[in-house]
């Protein structure tokens, strides 16, 4: 039997999303000198890239497996909600116990795992295209936290989750910790496991990784649910920097965290991307949307979506291009 060569991408993403990084913050510190290169802008950043660079790497680990998660930021609000709920329910939102923020943030994460297996159900064994069913399952969460909530905010969480965001462990935020840990952790899995080589394998090739005895319903599963804690995680995130929940907040991360990902590499089609890069490339994200903040009414919002679309397609073809010329 004919053995299929798998062709393999030279992994630059690291070194060009690194230089991305140091040019925009040269940018920004020639553009806004006064109010951009100073320690209060940079620990801004880290922890407001904290959520959606979590949801972004969920998105990225699903799309290596030539698949997506448009449910993603529904899920992270549907686990805020139940967890935000729970604590109130408890503790009334003030001083809640250590063993209480715990069990709550296990109930967002068991949320965000229920989710996951939902997304990989519908996509490894039903065999529905990957982008309607999270876009329908997103559809879900979202109902499902409206319904919860009858339309209305969530407020007063426990001043102990809400100093969470504003803690700093050696001037670090501990929101950005626990982004680049959980970024650490989804290096680890997708470059020294075996776990992660299947989902580069499925990615590739389908077909060829079924044939190899590879099992696809379980490694499908497996890798939603590895966005669904992500998608939990941030949506800890959000409640403790928010001080609130809602269903539909965030509804523009969801063009935010497919440009995140494919800004650090990660092929649409599947097969392959750099978690690694894909974590800079949120901090870069966050670091073009802190300049936009920082020319105020200057600039109009709306102009945002644009420059995101604009920032979505040149990246598609710049990474298409270098694709192309990196094949071995």
């Amino acid at each position: 039997m004919k053995q299929k060569k798998i062709i393999l991408i030279k992994d630059t993403y690291i070194s060009r999303m690194l230089f991305v990084l140091a040019a925009t913050a040269v940018f920004g510190a020639i553009l806004r000198p006064q109010v951009f290169p100073t320690l209060g802008t940079a620990e801004a950043v880290m922890r407001q890239s904290a959520e959606y660079g979590l949801l972004a790497l969920g998105v990225a680990v699903c799309m290596m497996s030539g698949g997506i998660d448009l449910s993603a930021v529904y899920l992270a609000n549907l686990s805020s909600i139940i967890l935000g709920i729970f604590l109130k329910n408890q503790w009334g939102g003030q001083g809640a116990a250590g063993s209480v923020i715990c069990a709550g943030i296990l109930i967002a994460v068991i949320t965000g795992i229920l989710g996951g297996i939902l997304n990989g159900f519908l996509i490894g064994k039903m065999k529905l295209p990957a982008m309607l069913a999270t876009l329908g399952s997103g559809q879900l969460f979202m109902g499902i936290s409206l319904v919860i909530t009858k339309g209305k905010a969530l407020n007063g969480v426990p001043s102990v989750l809400n100093g969470f965001a504003n803690t700093n462990i050696l001037g670090v935020p501990a929101l950005f910790l626990l982004f680049a840990a959980s970024g650490a952790i989804l290096h680890i899995i997708m470059t020294y496991t075996r776990f992660g080589q299947e989902i580069f394998l499925v990615g590739t090739n389908i077909k060829a990784a079924v044939f190899s005895g590879l099992n696809e319903v379980k490694i499908t599963i497996r890798t939603y649910v590895i966005s669904g804690i992500l998608a939990a995680l941030s949506g800890i995130v959000i409640l403790s920097r928010n001080s609130s929940a809602k269903a539909d907040f965030g509804t523009s991360y969801v063009l935010l965290t497919i440009l995140i990902a494919v800004l650090g590499g990660t092929d649409p089609d599947g097969g392959s991307g750099s978690v690694a890069a894909v974590a800079v490339a949120a901090v870069v994200m966050q670091i073009i949307s802190s300049l936009f903040n920082m020319f105020g009414a200057a600039i109009n919002t709306f102009y945002r979506n644009i420059v995101w679309g604009i920032l979505l397609v040149a990246t598609l073809i710049i990474n298409h291009y270098f694709n192309r010329r990196k094949r071995i």
